[in-house]
């Protein structure tokens, strides 16, 4: 089981009320709230391994250098060295530190890699997986790992984590006309303001679906704008002709990393935790009560 471990606690801090406070009144919304997460996750999925994947670099440079906009309406402030500062809920920022040391406490394996996003981070584990892999994510991109065939599943949160919903090919396949593998072509025609692709502009989701159906992947549509003979309208063939620069670095930036040099860290789901001095201290100090007693009791089971 990979966790994409900000878009979860991101969820947390916005689905637990502020209320929930440590005794010094610092919220810790999101700490508490993505203990309750991984609790019902294992509980619900007992998984042999673990990994908390983690943004080393949200925005990394290999990516804006291909296209300057990807996720630039995010950037609370530019950095001459190391990765820019995202924008952040004020009080969201400060509880990050405590989430990963609580993590490391637990002995929860927590895999940042410099220069790479969790979703590179994710794609890497999934590739070297020698069987099934759940992803925890509400980020849509990943879908692309969906693989029936290696049981690659995507398991996208619609509340809490108590409902999530199993994403398979079929259900890719049904949504978007897509499987696994399309899903990034798709993806970069239709283009996605939330991290600042622009996209083929007059090509939706809808087209972009029909034209990878007729023509199977990105490099066959491309092949039939060249192809007089080939069913687009002249409308599709000038706006993909037009693209051309950005459909030839996109795929880069919208497909995830396989290859991140992965730090060797030890998976399993912990029994106990790895320095319980430490946990009791985070514990008293952040009131993490409940929360973190439920996720080691479900842990020694």
């Amino acid at each position: 089981m990979l966790l994409d471990t900000a878009s979860l606690y991101f969820r947390a801090y916005f689905g637990v009320p502020d209320s929930v406070k440590a005794p010094d009144g610092t919220p810790v919304n999101a700490v508490r709230g993505l203990l309750d997460f991984i609790d019902r996750l294992v509980k619900d999925h007992r998984p042999d391994e673990l990994v908390a994947c983690m943004d080393a670099d949200w925005r990394p440079q290999w990516r804006v250098d291909l296209i300057p906009s990807y996720k630039a309406h995010r950037v609370a402030e530019e950095r001459e060295t190391g990765p820019d500062q995202e924008e952040v809920p004020d009080t969201l920022s400060p509880q990050v530190p405590v989430i990963e040391a609580v993590l490391d406490a637990l002995g929860i394996a927590r895999v940042g890699v410099e220069g790479y996003e969790a979703d590179d981070v994710i794609g890497t584990f999934t590739a070297r997986a020698k069987g099934p892999v759940d992803i925890v994510t509400g980020d849509r991109d990943l879908y692309q790992l969906v693989d029936d065939a290696r049981g690659v599943l995507v398991l996208y949160p619609l509340k809490g984590v108590g409902t999530l919903q199993v994403t398979d090919e079929a259900w890719l396949r049904e949504k978007y006309g897509v499987d696994g593998r399309g899903y990034a072509d798709l993806a970069l025609l239709r283009g996605d303001p939330s991290d600042g692709l622009p996209g083929v502009p007059g090509i939706g989701e809808k087209t972009a679906a029909k034209l990878l159906a007729e023509f199977g992947d990105l490099a066959g549509i491309m092949a039939a704008v060249d192809d007089p003979k080939a069913k687009l309208t002249p409308s599709q063939r000038r706006r993909l002709d037009e693209s051309r620069p950005y459909v030839e670095v996109a795929p880069t930036v919208v497909r995830v990393a396989a290859d991140v040099p992965l730090p060797d860290v030890e998976v399993a789901v912990p029994r106990a935790p790895r320095d319980a001095e430490a946990l009791e201290a985070l514990a008293a100090r952040w009131g993490l009560g409940g929360s973190l007693q439920r996720l080691l009791t479900t842990l020694a089971e």
